[in-house]
Formats: structure tokens, sequence, C-alpha cells
């Protein structure tokens, strides 16, 4: 509570005799101290109502009264993990069919995996909201909002949904401007749509020409041709369609196993050229998301809200995903552990997160996108991903428990777009 001070007047001292008629005139001109006293007063009074009004609201409604001051927004981002013992139960059931079968940690018996749940993030100068449901739904109706990139985006699509549909069964499964999947929940005209896409451009084998060319003479026979400036199918129209983009990418620009540098490089071509010489992944994602983001600009709505979302880090600890890295631990990093694990200049295991987001930034500053960070707050949890649950050959450090994290990431989304509206 904010201390009230208000101003004090020295105790007058007893005289004897009357005042002049030039010191009652003074005193007669001299300011009162009512108004002053009045204002206080008035200022207490309004401390107390909203404090009542607080206090009368439901539980889940609290934490929607955000207390920042008028144009100003918070750092939702930056802030710690607290366990939290009034987390009690998953924000929806893990028989929500959306839940990739992988992932549903509580199915497949991941130990400990609800202890996973009992964390709450509280950022360091203000509150997040949990994410509300019901009046997500009224807040959107009649939206269409899109998640375009590869699975970890999937991961927070699936969390989105489950929430929703937790109240409000009345769906209509589709795929709309080409969605991988999608979801319309009829009551609210709302469409909430994933489009699967790995690298965001278009990409596919290449071959030799027996007839030589550019790539040929440089001794390449194979590879992943990849067009800088041509969109994948899979969310060309989506721009067009949705009045919410979230983005990502950036996992498979550094996928050894299926862009391997020396048999299946990645060979950039801009306007149908090869680009040449030839540059690394790296520059390739540069020149990806400059040409991406130019083009969702050319073809989105004109109010639409684009969100790139940072880099999802990994949790590989004694080796990568292929050298026998697990992720076993049963409560969030300390701060020393996420810097031992991620940091650059040490050369970490998990390294990538924080080099792609280097590139990610570099593209949208000046642009019409919006970043929503989700990597630092997800540094310190080793303990969400599914790890050897389910019985899998390698352990899945990458993706994340449903439920889980990524519910999380939606408070974020959430958060940060009622500041962005307004």
């Amino acid at each position: 509570m904010k201390r009230v001070i208000s101003p004090q007047s020295s105790p007058r001292s007893p005289t004897r005799n009357p005042p002049s008629m030039a010191a009652r005139d003074a005193g007669r001109r001299r300011p009162s101290s009512f108004p002053c006293l009045a204002a206080v007063l008035v200022l207490i009074s309004l401390l107390l109502l909203f404090a009542a009004f607080r206090s009368s609201l439901a539980p889940q409604d609290r934490t929607a009264v955000l207390l920042l001051p008028p144009g100003s927004s918070c750092n939702y981002s930056d802030g710690s993990w607290i366990r939290d013992p009034d987390l009690m139960t998953p924000r929806y059931d893990h028989t929500c069919k959306e839940i990739f079968k992988g992932w549903n940690c509580i199915a497949n018996r991941k130990s400990k995996a609800l202890d996973t749940l009992r964390w709450r993030w509280q950022p360091s100068h203000c509150d997040l909201p949990p994410f509300d449901p019901l009046r997500f739904l009224r807040l959107y109706r009649n939206k269409n909002i899109g998640f375009v990139g590869d699975s970890l985006n999937r991961n927070m699509f699936v969390s989105l949904v489950c929430m929703l549909r937790r109240v409000s069964g009345d769906v209509k499964k589709w795929r709309p401007a080409g969605a991988d999947r999608g979801y319309t929940f009829l009551s609210y005209n709302l469409t909430v749509a994933y489009h699967r896409t790995n690298l965001l451009v278009r990409y596919g084998r290449w071959s030799a020409d027996a007839n030589g060319g550019v790539l040929e003479s440089l001794g390449y026979k194979q590879g992943y041709r990849v067009d800088v400036d041509v969109p994948e199918p899979t969310w060309a129209d989506a721009p067009k369609f949705h009045d919410i983009l979230i983005f990502n990418t950036g996992h498979w620009w550094g996928a050894p196993a299926k862009f391997d540098p020396t048999q299946s490089p990645m060979l950039f071509f801009y306007e149908g050229i090869p680009v040449s010489p030839p540059i690394l992944p790296e520059e390739g994602l540069d020149l990806a998301l400059k040409h991406m983001m130019l083009y969702v600009d050319k073809t989105s709505r004109s109010n639409a809200i684009k969100i790139f979302r940072t880099q999802s880090p990994r949790h590989f600890e004694g080796g990568d995903w292929n050298e026998g890295g697990s992720c076993r631990r049963t409560k969030p990093l300390s701060p020393e552990q996420v810097e031992e694990l991620f940091s650059v200049e040490k050369n970490g295991t998990n390294i990538e997160d924080r080099l792609v987001n280097r590139h990610l930034y570099k593209a949208v500053e000046g642009s019409s996108f919006r970043v929503l960070d989700i990597t630092h707050m997800s540094e310190f949890r080793a303990d969400a991903h599914p790890s050897v649950a389910g019985g899998k050959k390698h352990e899945d450090c990458m993706h994340w428990c449903l439920p889980g994290l990524t519910d999380s990431w939606n408070d974020l989304l959430v958060a940060y777009l009622d500041n962005w509206k307004n």
C-alpha cells in the first residue's frame, strides 16, 4: 500500500491579547488547508473503493486488472519461475484430442509430469494474467488466428486450442487457407489454425543437371534447393485470411540429419537463379526472413497483427540429440545452469536458440512485425520436455509436454496482444 503523506500543521501557541486588525486581515488572506485535506480524503476514498472492487472480483478475474501506467507496457518476458501450491490441476485435460501423442506426458506417465505444471512465471515488474479462455473467445470473436511454422508452433497452437475447447465444445474442424489443421469455435466465429512449414520458404530435392549449370560447375551433385523469396504453399494464402499471424522458424535451418553440409547441402535460389557464390545457411536464413516479411506485408490484411515468436530452446545435456543427450531434470534450472547450457561464449550444447534469435531481431528491426519473446522464460524449463516418456528411441528434449510450458506462452501472447491493441 502506498503511504499517504499529509501536510502537518504546527500547533498555535495561545495569546493573551486579541490579534490586531492587520493580523486578522493577513489571516483571511492566508490560504486555507481545507482543500488539501479534502483532496487527501478523496484520494484515500478512491484507494479504498478500488481495493474493495479488487476483492469483489472472482479469483480468475483479479489478474485481468493490469496496474500499468497509461500508455506503458510491462516486459512480461523478464522474470522468474515461482512454485505455486495453488496450481494443483492442469488447465485442460490430457485427453484433449488435439494433443500429439508424443507430447502427452501425463498419458505417457512421465515421472512427476504433474509437478512440471506447478510453476508460475512471475514477471519482474508486473503480474502476468493467466489465460482466460472465455475472455479470449469474446475478445476475438469473428477473428482468424494463424500459427505458421514448425512443430514448436504446433505445440503452441495445440495448447491454445485445448484451453479454448475446455469452455467451448461447439467447433468445426477444417483446413482454412491450406492449413495443416484448424478449428472454428462456432458460437464465437473464431478460427484458430496451424500452417506447417519448416523453413517458411519453399524447398525440395535438387540434383545436378546433365547439361551443367552454375552449381554443377562448382562440383555440386545433389542437395536441397531453397527459394528464399518464395513462401511454402502450406501458408502462402494465410496472410489474406488471418487477422493475427504468429510465425516461427529456426530449428530446421541447423538440422544436419536433413541438410547435411556435404551430402545434401542447402543450395539457395533467388528469383529462380542460384545464389552465387553459394552462401551458408545462416546467410540464407537472413534472406528468407527478409523476403518472407516483405511477402506478408504485401499480402496480409490491412489491420493484421504480425508476430514473430522467438526461438524455443532445447535442453540436451551430456551430448546432442544423437549423442546420448538427455533432459531428466525435475525442476527449473538456476540462472547459472541456464548460462552453462546456452552461453554462446562458452559454446554450450544448446546455443542454437540465442544464435537464431540474433538473426530474427536483425530481421524485424524497423519492420511492421512484433516479437513475442518466449526464449528467456523457456530456457529455465529443462524439466518440461517429454524426455523418455512414451518409450522414445531418442529423448525428446526439444518439444514440450502438454499440458505444459506452452500454456504460459499463450499467457504471454494474450498479455502482449492486450497492450498492442491499445
